[in-house]
């Protein structure tokens, strides 16, 4: 069975893309990683071009029914790089952008990917791995209220 997937991994740090990439690899030999980390001068943040180049090289690196790229960012401007990046893809219908965890998502979705699953299949095992906000408890209020000075 051939691989499908593809994943591009975008962070503001380009050691950490990198990282995650050959963390994820380790799992997934076949499957292809790109790292789109840093912005084009070597500091912390992200680069457009870089996030484009990174994804184009992506979608190049699989085909077929099902195959396409999934993509996982580290935090908030990454993700509007990357949806404006797929905003303007040729291609937006073999992205897809998960909004997880980004190492474990990395992680449990390479499997699937090396064991050759559909984009669609590989992008829900991605998104299964988030943090889910109700499944952290709420804090209990004080019971005897703190006196104001």
């Amino acid at each position: 069975m051939s691989v499908r997937v593809s994943f591009v991994i975008v962070s503001h740090s380009a050691s950490l893309a990198v990282g995650v990439c050959e963390l994820a690899a380790q799992m997934a030999p076949d499957v292809p990683f790109t790292a789109a980390g840093g912005t084009d001068d070597g500091r912390i943040g992200t680069s457009y071009d870089r996030v484009e180049a990174a994804l184009e090289a992506a979608l190049g690196a699989v085909e077929g029914e099902g195959s396409g790229v999934v993509v996982l960012t580290d935090l908030g401007s990454a993700t509007m790089t990357v949806e404006s990046v797929i905003d303007m893809s040729d291609e937006p219908e073999r992205v897809r952008f998960v909004d997880t965890a980004l190492v474990e998502g990395a992680v449990a979705a390479s499997v699937r990917a090396q064991l050759g699953d559909s984009l669609s299949q590989v992008a829900e095992v991605a998104a299964s791995v988030a943090p889910r906000i109700e499944a952290i408890p709420a804090p209990e209020a004080p019971k005897d209220p703190v006196p104001l000075i």
